[in-house]
């Protein structure tokens, strides 16, 4: 996921790609305005498509302008934060588990450590549909 906000923030978005990103809204380090977080005080979803500015990708998170009933707000949110990220576009999503993303010892796990699922839309490895391929994470790991 940083990799591919990395090279959106550099070049944009390819195409009719967009993203769908849902986070945490009062995990440490997340910052947005009281009034957003008076309206989403648990989860919140944000899509960035057409209608998005400013967005720095950095080694923990990102953070992007939106703007929402027409006031700009800008959004910092930490990849620790992150529940899922799904572009519809080519139907490929990731789930995370944003209560393991930070370890009693107050390292930070790996974000691949958190990943759960990668699949289509509505994703959960209990109901998995026909059609969807649920896949661990070591499928993508690179053999030693």
């Amino acid at each position: 996921m940083r990799k591919v906000l990395a090279e959106v923030a550099k070049t944009g978005l390819p195409g009719d790609h967009h993203f769908f990103i849902s986070f945490v809204t009062r995990a440490p380090g997340v910052r947005l305005s009281e009034k957003l977080l008076g309206q989403y005080d648990k989860e919140m979803t944000i899509v960035i498509q057409n209608q998005y500015w400013d967005l720095k990708v950095n080694e923990t998170g990102f953070e992007i302008g939106l703007s929402f009933d027409g006031i700009p707000e800008t959004l910092v949110i930490p990849f620790s934060a992150v529940k899922g990220f799904f572009d519809p576009s080519v139907q490929f999503g990731l789930q995370f588990d944003p209560a393991t993303a930070a370890r009693d010892d107050g390292r930070e796990d790996n974000a691949d450590d958190a990943l759960e699922h990668a699949a289509g839309p509505a994703a959960s490895g209990d109901d998995e549909k026909p059609g969807e391929k649920v896949v661990s994470l070591d499928a993508f790991r690179k053999k030693p």
